[in-house]
């Protein structure tokens, strides 16, 4: 495989993005050698749900679009992030808040750390965020057929 491989989609920032963004990270994956039906696809697979999931419904209709990029260095390092130009980070509630949604970054960093990967939002030039996850590129060698 390249030293380098990227890849990127733009996409509205509509709920129907969120799946269209998913299926974008998965096929690019299953291209680089990631096979879609593992369990590191499926934490890939939530985390960029809530990635994009806080990109729509976070950015309070001051981001048209968001944008996914996708980078594998040296077959050892994945990085995925979206950015959004809302200005705000996004911000983490207290254990003890009750309510329906808002829990999205808490998943994020939990997956991230789980998988020994890292979390990092940081502004763009342009006056909006990138969150970002970094995680080891681990690709699962296919078990051998039972006889």
């Amino acid at each position: 495989m390249a030293d380098h491989l990227e890849a990127s989609v733009t996409l509205p920032s509509d709920p129907a993005s969120v799946s269209a963004a998913r299926a974008y990270v998965l096929s690019t994956l299953a291209e680089w050698g990631l096979p879609p039906d593992t369990e590191v696809a499926d934490t890939i697979r939530l985390i960029v749900s809530e990635l994009t999931t806080n990109a729509v419904q976070h950015t309070l209709g001051q981001s048209p679009t968001f944008t996914v990029d996708l980078a594998l260095d040296r077959d050892e390092h994945l990085r995925i992030g979206v950015t959004d130009s809302h200005p705000r980070f996004p911000k983490r509630l207290p254990a003890a808040v009750q309510q329906d949604n808002g829990r999205g970054m808490v998943i994020i960093r939990w997956l991230t750390a789980e998988c020994g990967g890292k979390l990092r939002v940081r502004p763009t030039r342009e006056g909006g965020k990138t969150v970002s996850i970094e995680l080891p590129w681990t690709v699962p060698v296919p078990a051998a057929p039972e006889p």
